[in-house]
């Protein structure tokens, strides 16, 4: 039953995961955490920071972790194999659709019109993610860690300002973290 309910799940977040992988965090995260309780949100964290750092998709390596966690390899082989057929077959007619009526202004219009959608849909997720990293809850109401503050400020300067790399800026921010952890201990 555990092995229908991981297909039927990540088949939904990969039929409704419209632009990327971040907009499939919120997908991801309320089937796993709100509609079947598989996961609490600081698993969902470490998931999905664990899905950031290591090579694929994100949605995928999350379908893939979040199987493995809740029902070990088969779980994870369901899991990834739910979010990756929906996603092939919409992949498949997008492509045809695409490439016969790409400059219909009809088509332009209907992409135009997602983007705010994906938008809104990456925020949902981080949001919570961010407010986990800051106060260690979801809404912003426990007590600010200001080590935790500082090292996201970096690593946001760092990325977007001053265009340094993202691995680079995760080893740096892991590395001040790890230093932080051990001085307030």
């Amino acid at each position: 039953m555990i092995y229908l309910e991981l297909l039927w799940s990540f088949m939904q977040v990969g039929l409704f995961s419209i632009g990327g992988g971040y907009a499939a965090i919120p997908l991801i995260q309320h089937q796993a955490i709100e509609v079947h309780s598989w996961l609490t949100m600081q698993e969902f964290a470490d998931i999905m920071t664990i899905s950031e750092m290591t090579p694929g998709p994100i949605t995928i390596n999350s379908a893939t972790f979040v199987g493995i966690r809740v029902a070990g390899i088969p779980g994870a082989i369901v899991a990834t194999l739910g979010c990756i057929i929906p996603s092939a077959i919409i992949v498949l007619l997008l492509a045809y659709v695409y490439y016969h009526w790409r400059g219909l202004d009809t088509v332009q219009s209907i992409f135009r019109s997602l983007r705010p959608c994906v938008i809104a849909m990456i925020a949902s997720a981080e949001i919570p993610l961010i407010s986990l990293a800051l106060y260690g809850g979801e809404d912003f109401a426990g007590t600010l860690r200001i080590p935790s503050l500082i090292i996201f400020t970096a690593a946001f300067l760092a990325l977007r300002l001053f265009r340094i790399g993202p691995i680079a800026t995760m080893v740096i921010s892991g590395t001040f973290g790890l230093i932080a952890g051990v001085c307030i201990l």
